[in-house]
This record gives structure tokens, C-alpha cells and sequence, in this order.
């Protein structure tokens, strides 16, 4: 039926003098009902705002927050239509009128719901946001968008329920929903894409604020994870945008999950240099590395006979990501290897070149000439 049929029946027929169908003092009771269910659930709703405010002031938990936010957020609206829904059941009325009030009671419970269900969504992301505001701001920037548009939703689907309650024919609704939603969808597709990406990069955690990554021929360290884009700060200065999609397509290298770091690094000697002492190296390698804190020594080798040094090759691990920690343990270790060459006699090698030249050139012998390397 007509949404006012109803309303209009009960003006006109109390306009005629009538109370339609119930004697004067049914309606006394019924009035008298409504106002003692009104003031009963009042008094009850700011019993339980006193008694919850008092809980969560003293809990830790975020229970007691989200019953007193559930009671806060319960609408006079809704009680006033809860107790004149019951008030109205002793009385005998026209069936528009009940429909229409039934019809009333099942929109204002609708619309009720949908705001409890929005309290709990937002109590939950704001546990969320303090949670991890301090260590992961732009997943909580991401989280709350996609409360927003979880919001949207709901109210959406309490919109339609609504409608459908009031009779409206909500089939060619939703069907044009769709067709118009794909239509979007096709139309921001690029746009979907990075936020989905977005919310993987949230959800799986390849990388977070301050990882230090390369990305193809590009490195920086992580500034803002947003919802289209992703920032990283150069080495150089620079700001370098990444669209999340395209970030996630690629081969990422993140330094940022690097629990150790593994160094190599060769060290040369002079082909002059005494075989025993050859012999002496690589426990003067050993030395130098295991002096420092905190490494890990792997081993050091003869490696190879170099254009111009004998190459001494090491290996040890840092065991820690920093990269300025690093830089400061090689530099002691090259001071260290510095200082037990000295004092065991061994020279470094540097690029040399030696040109033997044939004795028959002296007397214009056109024989070629030996250019060697040593």
C-alpha cells in the first residue's frame, strides 16, 4: 500500500470525531504504555551509559568501550518507535495502519542496526589505529579507507532492506547497481587495481615505513604506503612515486628484512712476496675479522693469480642489517690488516706493468717484442 494511506486514515477519522475501533480508554492505556516503555528503556539506556563509562575508565579492555559506545549510539528514535509499536499491540486497528506501523518498527530497527554495526566497525579500526599508529601509519591510513567504503555498504544494504520493506521493487535497482558498478569498475580499473594492490601491500607486508628497497634501476628508503601510491626517498635526495600495482608487479629487493649482512672482499699482494708468508695471510685475515663485533667469520682463501697481486679472498658476516655499522666494522678490519702486513713484512700490490725487452732489438732485429704483466 501507499506509504501514507495509513496516516491518513487515523487524521481523518480522528478528524471526524471517531478513535477508530477502540474505546476511549483503551487509547488512555495505550498512551499511558507508550510513555512508561519511553521513559523505562530512557532510564535504562543512561543507567548503562553511567554504568559502562565507569567500566571502561577503569578496564584495560576495549570490551567495556564498545558496549558503552553500542549504548551511546542507540537512537531516541528508535526507542520512541519501539514503544509505540508495543503500546499499539492491546489496540484493535485498521490493517494499513498496522502494516504501516509494523512496516515503521522494521525501518527504524533496520536503521538501528545499521548504526550499531558502524559503531563496532569503527571500534574495532580505531583498537587498530592505536595499536599500530606509532609502527605502521600507513596501513592504518589504508585500514581507515577501507572502513569508509566498508561503511558504504552497509548503509547501502540498509537503504535497499529498506526500500523492499516499504513495498518498492528493488530487483531493477540492484540489477542497475550492477550494471552501473562494472561500468565504474571498467571505467577506474587502473585506479582498483592500486587499491587492491594497497591493501595486499597491507594485509602480506612485503615492506613497511623506513625498508630500504630497490626496485629495478631505482633505491630509496620507504616513506608513504598510500592507497594509489607508494613513496620511496633516494639516496640522492629525490622523492621516487611508485603506483602500488605496478610496485608489486615487480622484482622487489628489500633490504629492510636483512637479519645479516654477508661481505666479500679480496686483498692482493705482490708476486714478490716470500711463499711462507703467503702461507701466513689468511690467519691474519681470520685475525683482523674476528677482532670485530659482531661478525661472524666464513674463511679466507688463496683465491687466484691476479694480472699484477696474489688475490686473498674473504668472507664474514654482519650480524646486523645496519648498514653504517658495516661501513665502520671493514674499516677497522682494513685498519687491522693494515697494521699485521706491516708488521709481518707483506706489501699490497698495486697495478704494475713490466716491459721485457728482446736483446736483438738493440741491433735493429726486427724479432717482436715480449710485453708481459707481472
Amino acid at each position: 500500500m501507499p506509504f501514507g494511506d495509513g496516516f491518513l486514515e487515523i487524521t481523518s477519522s480522528l478528524t471526524d470525531g471517531q478513535i477508530p475501533g477502540n474505546r476511549f480508554p483503551a487509547w488512555v492505556a495505550a498512551a499511558a504504555l507508550f510513555l512508561g516503555l519511553l521513559l523505562a528503556l530512557t532510564f535504562i539506556r543512561r543507567t548503562l551509559v553511567k554504568r559502562y563509562r565507569v567500566a571502561a575508565e577503569h578496564s584495560a579492555t576495549p570490551w567495556d568501550d564498545l558496549l558503552l559506545a553500542l549504548v551511546q549510539h542507540t537512537r531516541t528514535s528508535f526507542i520512541v518507535v519501539v514503544a509505540l509499536f508495543f503500546a499499539a499491540v492491546p489496540l484493535t486497528l485498521p490493517e494499513k495502519t498496522q502494516t504501516l506501523l509494523q512496516r515503521i518498527t522494521v525501518i527504524a530497527l533496520l536503521v538501528q542496526s545499521g548504526f550499531w554495526c558502524s559503531t563496532v566497525l569503527t571500534a574495532r579500526l580505531e583498537t587498530y589505529r592505536r595499536a599500530r599508529l606509532g609502527t605502521d601509519p600507513a596501513g592504518v591510513t589504508t585500514l581507515n579507507a577501507i572502513g569508509v567504503i566498508t561503511r558504504i555498504a552497509l548503509w547501502t544494504v540498509v537503504l535497499l532492506l529498506s526500500l523492499d520493506n516499504l513495498g518498492v521493487d528493488i530487483t531493477a535497482l540492484i540489477a542497475g547497481l550492477g550494471i552501473g558498478g562494472i561500468a565504474v569498475a571498467l571505467a577506474v580499473q587502473n585506479i582498483l587495481g592500486d587499491l587492491l594492490a594497497s591493501l595486499s601491500i597491507v594485509l602480506d607486508k612485503p615492506f613497511q615505513l623506513g625498508d630500504f628497497l630497490i626496485v629495478d634501476d631505482h633505491l630509496g628508503s620507504v616513506e608513504h604506503i598510500g592507497l594509489k601510491t607508494t613513496r620511496l626517498r633516494s639516496l640522492s635526495g629525490e622523492q621516487l612515486v611508485f603506483a602500488n600495482a605496478d610496485l608489486l608487479n615487480s622484482r622487489i629487493r628489500n633490504y629492510g628484512r636483512m637479519f645479516e649482512r654477508r661481505v666479500v672482499f679480496t686483498v692482493g699482494v705482490t708476486y714478490q712476496t716470500p711463499r711462507d708468508r703467503l702461507r701466513q695471510i689468511p690467519e691474519l685475515l681470520r685475525t683482523a675479522v674476528e677482532a670485530q663485533q659482531p661478525v661472524r667469520f666464513d674463511r679466507a682463501h688463496f683465491k687466484e693469480y691476479g694480472e699484477f697481486s696474489l688475490n686473498f679472498e674473504t668472507v664474514y658476516y654482519i650480524l646486523t642489517p645496519d648498514y653504517n655499522r658495516y661501513m665502520d666494522i671493514q674499516q677497522a678490519i682494513n685498519f687491522g690488516i693494515h697494521e699485521s702486513f706491516d708488521r709481518a713484512g707483506i706489501a699490497f700490490a698495486y697495478p704494475t706493468r713490466t716491459v721485457f725487452l728482446h736483446p736483438a732489438s738493440m741491433t735493429n732485429d726486427p724479432s717482436p717484442r715480449s710485453n708481459h704483466a707481472v
